[in-house]
């Protein structure tokens, strides 16, 4: 099993993978020299580097199964979702192309059962004391850039006794901390339940004994569901840690990008959430080079991110993406070499801003999770840092009684702009 993207990507890979272990099969996920008769590819279809890479990985896997290394190969996800018949006709080694919520037919084209009883549960991928929660599909928002909706398709919540019950189980099997995760919390419940019900999902899950720390990935800034905060504050379990994608900032820009939220607003947003959980770590994501950005938009965006001071921000520059607003409406007429100087003038800023923070962090004690050891340190996160993503805490392997997959109160003893090293 190979899979592309997003932690929302890796869960659909390891509920198909705890299927086949059901079934006997011998799974591997993301193996250095894979060697199995079956590979499975899930990918990624958001931006045109991502597409890239899917296909890359599609055809890499068909000139295995030319030279008779790989028996079966099929391919799923967010890339065949969007293009299966195009793919279909390009890449005729692949055995069948299935979609993004297709993919447990694989199972009965091999001849197989999907088991009904299996489906909250994963065989996980990530090390077993965290773990990813998706806990909806889907998005009603029309950002003019995105083609998720047309990939995913509308919003639908999972059911609340649905994420509980997967939750208990992962506790069962030593999970300790969840990152949950949708293309859009702030919606989560409305098709449902007809009530933003994020923050009572995080309640329930948060009194689930074993779950010691709840993370919050990928808010909407427009109607966003302030009742979380409370949450945060009350529960020492829900980590100060939210992640919100907010794209841009100029009015100008927050109108043609279709994000239903002003730039005052914005700000307002950005200072209700530091006012309600004092030493909340708010990630963010910015998008430069949209068509109809100008330098001023620029410098709006600039004196935003000094003003807000984002303990954690990514950036990427626009793709032009067939089907979206943005596509049909604009020309894509921002050169490239002008749109990765914006980008990279923006992330130089960041740079300086991750830095002040962290370096803040000197001398401060702080519970560290230890994920694994790497040449001489343990690497570890704190409570603001999600993996993969965010800063890592490095403690020397020379440090008595560490034990991975356990917390640990760590000083901290130096920074970069980056990471922290701790005792």
């Amino acid at each position: 099993m190979v899979t592309l993207g997003c932690s929302k990507n890796l869960v659909d890979s390891e509920q198909l993978m705890r299927q086949f272990d059901a079934l006997g099969y011998k799974v591997r996920h993301d193996a250095e020299k894979p060697d199995g008769e079956i590979v499975i590819i899930n990918t990624c279809g958001f931006i045109g580097d991502a597409k890239e890479e899917s296909i890359n990985t599609i055809l890499q896997f068909a000139e295995q199964k030319k030279k008779k290394k790989t028996e079966k190969l099929f391919v799923m996800g967010c890339l065949s979702e969007r293009y299966q018949k195009e793919l279909e006709a390009e890449i005729p080694e692949v055995d069948k192309f299935y979609g993004k919520f297709n993919y447990t037919n694989i199972l009965t084209d091999l001849g197989q059962e999907f088991r009904a009883d299996l489906r909250n549960e994963r065989t996980l991928t990530t090390p077993g004391h965290y773990a990813y929660l998706k806990i909806s599909e889907g998005c009603n928002r029309a950002c003019s850039y995105c083609a998720i909706p047309l990939i995913t398709g509308k919003h639908r919540s999972r059911p609340i006794e649905d994420i509980e019950a997967e939750v208990k189980s992962l506790v069962a099997k030593g999970v300790k901390e969840f990152n949950i995760l949708a293309q859009d919390l702030s919606s989560y419940g409305l098709d449902k339940y007809k009530a933003l019900k994020l923050p009572e999902l995080v309640e329930r899950i948060s009194d689930i004994p074993g779950v010691e720390w709840i993370r919050l990935h990928y808010a909407y800034p427009a109607q966003f569901p302030y009742d979380i905060l409370r949450v945060m504050r009350e529960r020492s379990n829900v980590c100060k840690y939210l992640d919100i994608a907010l794209q841009h900032v100029s009015d100008n820009m927050l109108t043609i990008m279709r994000r239903k939220i002003t730039k005052q607003q914005t700000y307002d947003l950005i200072n209700r959430i530091r006012e309600e959980v004092p030493g909340i770590h708010i990630r963010t994501t910015m998008l430069v080079g949209h068509p109809g950005e100008t330098e001023q938009d620029i410098e709006e965006l600039k004196e935003f991110l000094t003003f807000a001071k984002f303990e954690r921000m990514g950036a990427f520059s626009y793709s032009d993406e067939e089907g979206t607003h943005a596509h049909d409406a604009y020309e894509d007429n921002i050169p490239q070499e002008v749109k990765m100087e914006r980008l990279n003038e923006i992330m130089a800023l960041q740079q300086k801003i991750s830095a002040a923070i962290n370096q803040q962090k000197i001398g401060k004690k702080l519970k560290v999770m230890i994920d694994r050891v790497e040449g001489d340190n343990y690497v570890g996160r704190t409570e603001f840092d999600s993996p993969e993503v965010d800063p890592e805490v490095l403690i020397p392997v020379t440090n008595q009684g560490v034990v991975i997959g356990e917390f640990h109160m760590a000083e901290i003893v130096d920074a970069t702009d980056f990471d922290l090293y701790a005792r």
